[in-house]
């Protein structure tokens, strides 16, 4: 499927520009659900990892929005992707991340999603896995709005990590959390002890073959069958 270019405006939230872009179904029952997309580290709010789950639910009913990353595609003075802004990202990660800006940069976005009236306050879940669960761990944890998510693809190996544990251990909504066999960059033990420290009692651990690469075919299908079921879709 062929997406239409998305609806987008920028945000501003504490003096940050955040650049916000959401999909809405085309023909849906009125208001729809709504997954909120945390992007990759080398990616931005129209990347491939948006694009290939947007493709999915979108047709399907659900509403698919995603804000660029702190240091990722229109906040930066000159657009780039890949390793320029994964290894940017890495460093801001190292000195602490801006996870509380982030937070709030995503509340200002739903605040401002759900206002549509095309949108269900009610039925709304997360997406994101590696960097998508470096800021949306504490999103979900931060935000009651968020009645579902697919986490992962992250874990305790990477520091600082303290703030992740004690976010995961605030979230009680159904989650699913995806690892890749021959992951690179995170550990097995690093992943399944952050997957640990979430405290629903509705969660489940699921591990594919592959690296540390976006989510794509049975993955991808699981990950959309497992955000349909959540929000009734």
């Amino acid at each position: 499927m062929t997406l239409p270019a998305p609806q987008e405006t920028t945000l501003r939230v504490h003096g940050r520009q955040v650049p916000l872009a959401w999909w809405l179904p085309a023909v849906a029952q009125t208001p729809c659900p709504l997954v909120l997309v945390g992007h990759g580290g080398s990616g931005h709010k129209t990347s491939t990892l948006v694009l290939d789950i947007a493709k999915l639910l979108v047709p399907a009913g659900i509403a698919v929005a995603a804000i660029d990353g702190p240091v990722h595609g229109a906040r930066r003075a000159v657009f780039a992707d890949g390793p320029v802004v994964r290894d940017a990202f890495r460093e801001l990660w190292t000195q602490g991340g801006a996870v509380d800006a982030m937070v709030q940069d995503w509340q200002a976005a739903i605040d401002h999603l759900v206002q549509l009236p095309q949108v269900d306050p009610q039925r709304v879940a997360w997406y994101g896995i590696s960097m998508g669960t470096a800021y949306g761990l504490p999103v979900v944890a931060a935000d009651k709005r968020i009645r579902a998510a697919v986490l992962g693809m992250w874990g305790t190996c990477r520091q600082p990590s303290a703030r992740l544990v004690a976010d995961a251990q605030k979230i009680h909504v159904p989650v699913v959390f995806h690892v890749k066999h021959d992951d690179a960059i995170f550990t097995p033990a690093g992943q399944q002890d952050l997957y640990a420290h979430i405290a629903s009692a509705h969660k489940e651990f699921v591990s594919y073959e592959g690296g540390h690469t976006d989510p794509a075919g049975e993955q991808l299908q699981d990950i959309a069958q497992f955000l349909k079921a959540q929000l009734g879709a």
